[in-house]
């Protein structure tokens, strides 16, 4: 085990997490995934994870695996196109995770992704946590419009207000 990552999920604390998240950054968000899921097909569902617990850092979970683990129990694969794209921050590890449906991968490389996380944590070190959210949300938006224009049936089929964990 890394004992300095041990040591910075063992520092971070809720707290923390609400001064970096609080509800008017969490409503922003929110409203930035309502606004720009009119326009596409896709579902954006936002995570934020202050700290893992200590049996998980033993296990040598990584943000990536973490990820991945939400986007399942967070419902992100089951729409109706596998369009479900899941952002997931992990304060403590500072690291931003996108895991998007087979739908969307098909179609939108992984080189993308990463570009868009790399600008959010670019922002979240500043501490510009909601700016960097939001503009995160915008770009997601943008790749989804350009590959999954809306269309007659543009269901709401996930929650658009972000998950504090």
């Amino acid at each position: 085990m890394d004992l300095k990552r041990f040591w910075r999920h063992i520092v971070m604390t809720p707290w923390q997490a609400a001064k970096a998240f609080p509800p008017k950054a969490l409503e922003a968000i929110g409203r930035a995934v309502a606004e720009h899921e009119k326009r596409h097909r896709g579902e954006v569902r936002f995570v934020v994870e202050a700290e893992l617990t200590t049996a998980q850092l033993w296990a040598d979970l990584g943000s990536r695996a973490r990820a991945v683990e939400l986007f399942a129990m967070q419902g992100v694969w089951d729409t109706a196109e596998r369009t479900g794209v899941l952002v997931y921050v992990m304060l403590a590890d500072h690291k931003v995770e996108i895991v998007a449906d087979r739908g969307i991968s098909a179609k939108v490389a992984q080189p993308e992704w990463q570009a868009i996380c790399t600008t959010m944590q670019e922002a979240f070190r500043a501490g510009r946590f909601e700016e960097g959210a939001v503009a995160g949300v915008h770009a997601i938006a943008n790749l989804l419009e350009r590959h999954f224009p809306a269309g007659d049936d543009n269901r709401n089929e996930l929650p658009d207000q972000p998950v504090m964990l």
